[in-house]
C-alpha cells in the first residue's frame, strides 16, 4: 500500500501563527482526505526584536522572509502567512499558491470604544497607519508603541486607555469578548491583506502547487491581489502610514478603498475606485493618491 504523501508547513511559532498553520492542515486535509502533514516553526527577526519598531528594523517583511527562506531551501514545503505580513512583491523563486476564504479585515480596538475614550487618551499600537487614522477620528489622542504576540498586547492593554488589534487574530484565538469596538473599513481602512492567508510553496513544485489549488478562493485572491497591487505601486513595503480594502460584488466587479497619510496629525488622502482587473485597479488607485499626496 502506497503511504500517503508529507507535506511539511513553514510558520512562525506565535499561537495565531501555528492556529493558521493549522487551519490551512485541515482545509489540505478536508479536500484530498489523508495527508501526512508537519509543521516546521520558524523564529523570524521581528518575533526576536520586540523592543524595535517594525519601521526601524526593515518594516513587515522582517515576519516572512525567513520563513520563506525554510520553503527555497527544501526544509518545508509550503509557508503560511498572514497576508499583510507579505512584501508587496512576491520573491521569483516563489509564487502566490493559494488564498483561503478571508476573515475579517477590520481593525479593533480592546479597552475602550472610541467615543468612550477620555480627552487625550493614550492609545497603543505600533502601527503608523492606525496611528494617523485614529489622529483624525480623535485629534486629541495620545499614543504609545506597542509590539508582542497577541496574549502580550492583551496582557499590556491595562497600562493604556486602549490599544488596536487586527479582530481576527482575536476572533481566531478565541479572545473576541475582549473586542471593544470594531471600526468599520469605510473609515478605517485597513492594512493591504489583514484578515487573509497567504500561501506559498516554490514555483517549480508543480505537486504542491496542485494539492493547494483546491483550497484557492478565487474572490479572496482578487480581492487580495488588488490590494497588493496598490501596496506595489507604492513602492512594496512602503514606510509611509497606508492601507487598501477591496471587496467583490455578484458580477465581480471590485471596490477598492485605500488611504495614504503623513505621520499622525498630517494629510490624510482617502479615495476609491472600482474595476474587474485587481491589477490595474490597485495600481491606478495608488498613482492618484500618489499624485495628491504632498509631503
Amino acid at each position: 500500500m502506497q503511504s500517503a504523501p508529507v507535506l511539511c508547513i513553514a510558520t512562525r511559532a506565535s499561537a495565531l501563527a501555528l492556529w493558521q498553520a493549522e487551519h490551512v492542515a485541515g482545509l489540505l486535509r478536508l479536500a484530498h482526505g489523508e495527508l501526512e502533514i508537519e509543521l516546521l516553526t520558524v523564529s523570524t527577526e521581528g518575533d526576536r526584536r520586540l523592543d524595535v519598531p517594525l519601521a526601524e528594523i526593515g518594516g513587515k517583511g522582517i515576519f516572512a522572509t525567513e520563513v520563506q527562506a525554510a520553503v527555497l531551501d527544501g526544509r518545508a514545503d509550503l509557508a503560511v502567512h498572514s497576508a499583510k505580513d507579505l512584501p508587496a512583491v512576491t520573491a521569483a523563486e516563489l509564487c502566490l499558491a493559494a488564498i483561503p476564504t478571508r476573515g475579517d479585515a477590520r481593525d479593533a480596538l480592546v479597552g475602550s470604544s472610541l467615543n468612550d475614550l477620555r480627552p487625550g487618551a493614550v492609545v497603543a499600537t505600533g502601527s503608523a497607519r492606525r496611528r494617523a487614522l485614529l489622529a483624525e477620528m480623535r485629534p486629541d489622542l495620545q499614543f504609545e508603541e506597542l509590539r508582542g504576540n497577541m496574549a502580550t498586547r492583551l496582557a499590556k492593554a491595562e497600562q493604556f486607555d486602549a490599544i488596536v488589534v487586527a479582530a481576527v487574530a482575536f476572533e481566531r484565538l478565541g479572545l473576541q469578548q475582549h473586542l471593544s469596538e470594531l471600526l468599520e473599513t469605510e473609515e478605517f481602512v485597513p492594512q493591504v491583506g489583514q484578515g487573509a492567508l497567504a500561501i506559498e510553496c516554490r514555483v517549480d513544485d508543480a505537486k504542491t502547487a496542485a494539492l493547494l489549488a483546491a483550497i484557492e478562493h478565487k474572490p479572496s485572491r482578487l480581492c487580495v491581489e488588488a490590494e497588493r497591487a496598490f501596496l506595489a505601486e507604492l513602492g512594496g513595503d512602503c514606510s509611509l502610514p497606508a492601507g487598501a480594502h477591496a471587496q467583490i460584488s455578484a458580477d465581480t466587479q471590485i471596490s477598492l478603498s485605500a488611504v495614504l497619510a503623513h505621520e499622525v496629525g498630517g494629510q490624510v488622502l482617502h479615495e476609491s475606485a472600482r474595476g474587474e482587473d485587481p491589477e490595474s485597479l490597485g495600481r491606478s488607485l495608488a498613482a492618484s493618491l500618489r499624485q495628491q499626496f504632498n509631503p
